[in-house]
């Protein structure tokens, strides 16, 4: 997997700000290298952006972490 550029993060950030429909999620980068590019929804971590190149087309991947504490009453 490739590194993600700071050009890609901030398209990747409106591009699912629109999808999502939600002007409180960013797209943050890493803190150190190595690290994940992490989502965030008005500052609380929700999940994970991989970048992946093949045959010269890239493609995110969004992994989307939901705790089940954090689920409504059943």
């Amino acid at each position: 997997m490739a590194d993600i550029t700071p050009s890609e993060i901030e398209r990747l950030q409106k591009s699912l700000q629109r999808l999502l429909g939600s002007s409180k999620l960013t797209v943050n980068p890493p803190l150190r290298k190595g690290m994940s590019v992490e989502i965030a929804v008005a500052g609380e971590v929700i999940g994970t952006v991989y970048r992946d190149e093949d045959d010269g087309e890239v493609s995110y991947a969004v992994n989307i972490t939901v705790l089940e504490e954090d689920l409504p009453p059943a």
